[in-house]
């Protein structure tokens, strides 16, 4: 089963660093969302996949017994699942306010702080 989710955690990765690369901001956006929806997946893999014992130490024990649950990667993605939605509605606010002055949201369009009557900056080498 880990294998399966190490494909997948790896196909999202390649997905979200191929929209992450789009000059659409849009698509920068869903990058981004499907970026930290790939972490999550690769913290809750790396956390063992087992449903034999719960994570909870007993009255007599001192540590978890060897076949348990990892709970550390839980509240991991706990927690870098309030931050990722915080990041995308900030951003995502940001891109509609961004196209609602500019008109656009392609990122080359998107250059009000050069000069209009200059030739622009080289886009490759």
């Amino acid at each position: 089963m880990e294998t399966l989710f190490a494909v997948l955690v790896g196909i999202l990765f390649s997905a979200a660093i191929y929209l992450m690369l789009s000059k659409q901001s849009v698509r920068v956006l869903l990058g981004i969302a499907l970026l930290g929806n790939a972490v999550n997946l690769l913290l809750f893999t790396s956390g063992r996949l087992t449903r034999e014992v719960p994570p909870i130490i007993a009255a007599r024990l001192d540590v978890l017994p060897g076949n348990t649950a990892n709970p550390l990667p839980q509240a991991l993605i706990l927690t870098a699942i309030v931050i990722s939605f915080s990041f995308f509605a900030f951003l995502l606010v940001l891109t509609y306010r961004a196209f609602q002055e500019l008109g656009t949201d392609n990122t080359d369009e998107m250059r009000l702080a050069e000069p209009k009557n200059e030739p622009l900056p080289p886009t490759g080498y």
